[in-house]
């Protein structure tokens, strides 16, 4: 899943965008969650805008082994950025949640 988040900064909220992984059988069991956030306001367009320091993500697609992140930035335009899956896949298993027990 990729979702958006906001954080309370000196001069406002910034948004940003994260991902996790959640279990296909039982989607209400987080597997893993990247701790940081995956795409941020850092170009003028996504810094600057009707709405400041916000990248808000909105839709994705797969096309051959990339994965494609459509989102807002600024709330002025929309843009897209993509990685490859498997190397998206490969750093979320870094973080993978516990369970109760506290197995990975």
């Amino acid at each position: 899943m990729i979702y958006h988040g906001t954080q309370e900064e000196n001069e406002g909220r910034t948004y940003r965008g994260g991902a996790a992984l959640f279990d296909l059988d039982n989607p209400k069991k987080l597997i893993a969650r990247i701790p940081y956030p995956i795409l941020e306001p850092e170009k003028d367009y996504e810094l600057r805008g009707h709405v400041s320091e916000v990248v808000f993500p909105t839709g994705t697609a797969v096309f051959g082994k990339r994965l494609y992140v459509y989102y807002g930035a600024a709330d002025s335009i929309v843009a897209a950025a993509s990685i490859e899956l498997d190397k998206l896949l490969k750093e979320l298993l870094k973080y993978r949640v516990k369970d109760k027990k506290g197995k990975k």
